[in-house]
């Protein structure tokens, strides 16, 4: 069994990290706590609780949180299970948490997102889930895959991004709806309704020297390169979008990030 890496990064935020001896993708999940229910962004990469105890963990995370708050009185105190995109390494815990009390897993198509979460007109809104005292804004964000979105948490300021932006491998599957979504996040970060102070995606892959990144696969990463990501580099992926020539397999290397056109 590979216990994730927890890291608190706020007093109701968490941020886990699958371990690479469970599955190399590594991805990030987070965990936020509200006054009426939590919200779980992605269930990792493999549906095994004896590799990965996704169950076990959000369990204990949520009862940690609960009695640093007894005023939550709900019980069971609800919790909500989206995602960052559908595809496999960010949904394959599903089934472990849907059988879980109090527990609401968001279906994966867009039809689903787009209805759960009361969207009017897909993918140019953005619209409001309250946790109870703590709003997190929804963006549709297609573009890398048709029902991804971005999560703003407005009590921290991170923007939750998936694998739309991250130090790694970005893979752009539709052009023109990813710099749709790029330039959508852009302005989202420029209203001075929503203070955005760092970027956090799905996964990391590229080290601490610039432009260099570790290839699909790896399972060590040393010098690998923090996950946050400073508000500007929705610019600096903005501007490597324009210098693809829609060659499938084309690669844009920048220093903290790659372009793949797929």
């Amino acid at each position: 069994m590979s216990d994730p890496q927890i890291t608190w990064l706020s007093p109701d935020t968490v941020q886990l990290r699958q371990p690479k001896s469970s599955h190399w993708e590594a991805p990030f999940l987070f965990l936020l706590f509200g006054r009426e229910r939590a919200l779980l962004i992605d269930t990792g990469a493999t549906g095994d609780e004896a590799v990965f105890p996704l169950r076990a963990t959000i369990d204990s995370l949520t009862d940690t949180w609960l009695r640093r708050n007894p005023a939550v009185f709900t019980r069971p105190y609800p919790l909500v299970v989206a995602h960052s995109h559908a595809h496999r390494d960010h949904i394959a815990g599903d089934a472990l948490l849907s059988v879980r009390p109090g527990t609401t897993v968001v279906g994966t198509t867009p039809a689903q997102v787009i209805a759960f979460f009361g969207f009017h007109s897909w993918p140019h809104e953005t619209v409001e889930f309250s946790l109870g005292r703590r709003i997190v804004d929804v963006i549709a964000g297609p573009g890398h895959e048709p029902s991804a979105v971005a999560f703003f948490d407005r009590e921290t300021g991170i923007l939750f991004t998936g694998d739309t932006v991250l130090p790694g491998h970005l893979y752009v599957r539709d052009l023109a709806q990813f710099a749709a979504t790029i330039e959508r996040l852009q302005h989202f970060r420029d209203a001075p309704t929503a203070p955005v102070r760092e970027l956090r995606g799905a996964h990391v892959e590229m080290s601490t020297t610039p432009g260099e990144i570790y290839p699909p696969g790896t399972l060590d990463q040393p010098d690998e390169l923090p996950l946050a990501l400073p508000p500007r580099i929705l610019d600096r992926v903005r501007s490597a979008l324009d210098d693809l020539r829609g060659e499938p397999g084309e690669r844009i290397v920048r220093k903290r990030f790659v372009v793949v056109n797929e």
